[in-house]
């Protein structure tokens, strides 16, 4: 009886002590070494990138808010028009247009993919069309996504965050798509409230549009804000990771001297200078043209005159969450910014009513 060469046997023990998942990593890490392509950085002389990087300079896509190729970020609060802002500059795009006060530097139309996870059809229907005039006409290079819930099968997937990537990549690859817009990035995977799970979605985000070349926009909800206080980075959800990754971003606030206004302001950006800062953000107003519902420019102004006064008046409802979010144990900072209200005013209502007669002041 023959018996097996001990090398054999030392294989076989080898495979039996390790998990499937251990045999499908080395098997991988082979892969790795027989394909540079595939590896986790690329490295060469400095001499040599600045050589081989000689292509034309990014074109910009929304003034200097956005370019091409770029991971951006639209972020603000709900029910400011954050998704009629992204749809009018994908209409534009897909047109080879230009959004005032924005240029942009296109010498061709781009075919656009907006993935909507907000509004039903029904809802889009109804921003863009008109009883009298009809529906709008986007055009065949704007190409809009909607989320089908009957998709969603566990059973189809390990990760939903893998799963979602998967099948936009379909998409993708599809269409030809050269613009990527997402509304929203919530949808996209966990609440972005963990550093770990913001920063692999926005790895998983660089990644498709580093492989189909992309330029990406992507919005993204604040969380509950302090409106006496200027827009900064820290006010988008998740902002450390997101921001840190993200190659430029842009928000919109709600104006409070002039409520049917909104403004936009201008976050972060790489190739170019701040433009629209807190000393020149750009003004609008939301209104139905025929049958595009969009955002007609109004002008520039100061970010201050725009904000929220401290001390000023508060309606009844707010007058009542004050003291009973400061019997749940939130500190009047905390109560300030989940009711978007100056902490004086807090401290104030809090005064009178330990005081017994209830009366706001303001």
């Amino acid at each position: 009886m023959s018996t097996r060469p001990p090398i054999i046997e030392i294989m076989r023990n080898a495979m039996r002590d390790t998990t499937p998942r251990e045999r499908e990593k080395n098997a991988l890490l082979s892969q790795l070494r027989n394909d540079p392509s595939r590896e986790l950085f690329y490295f060469k002389p400095a001499d040599v990138w600045l050589k081989e990087e000689s292509k034309p300079a990014a074109r910009q896509l929304l003034g200097t808010l956005w370019y091409e190729h770029e991971l951006c970020i639209l972020f603000a609060d709900t029910n400011l028009g954050k998704s009629v802002l992204a749809v009018q500059i994908g209409n534009h795009l897909a047109k080879q247009t230009a959004m005032e006060p924005f240029g942009n530097e296109l010498n061709e139309a781009l075919k656009v993919l907006y993935l909507d996870f907000e509004l039903s059809a029904a809802q889009f229907k109804a921003r863009y069309s008109d009883s009298r005039w009809g529906p709008h006409h986007f055009g065949g290079n704007f190409i809009r996504a909607e989320f089908n819930p009957g998709g969603d099968d566990p059973l189809l997937y390990n990760k939903y965050e893998d799963y979602v990537k998967e099948r936009i990549e379909y998409i993708l690859a599809c269409t030809k798509a050269q613009v990527l817009i997402i509304d929203n990035i919530t949808y996209m995977g966990n609440p972005l409230v963990h550093g770990g799970s913001a920063l692999q979605l926005i790895k998983t985000l660089k990644a498709i549009k580093t492989k189909y070349r992309l330029s990406m926009l992507v919005l993204a909800h604040t969380p509950k804000r302090n409106a006496c206080k200027p827009i900064t980075v820290n006010d988008l959800q998740g902002s450390k990771m997101l921001i840190n990754f993200a190659d430029s971003a842009f928000a919109l606030g709600q104006s409070h001297s002039q409520p049917q206004l909104r403004y936009l302001k201008q976050i972060k950006q790489r190739n170019a200078a701040a433009q629209y800062d807190a000393a020149h953000v750009c003004l609008f107003s939301m209104a139905k043209t025929q049958s595009f519902l969009g955002m007609q420019f109004e002008g520039f102004d100061h970010e201050m005159f725009h904000l929220q006064k401290a001390g000023a008046a508060i309606s009844p409802d707010v007058k009542q969450r004050i003291p009973e979010l400061a019997r749940q144990g939130l500190s009047i900072r905390q109560v300030a910014d989940h009711l978007r209200i100056g902490t004086s005013t807090v401290q104030r209502v809090l005064a009178k009513l330990k005081e017994g007669d209830g009366k706001e002041g303001d």
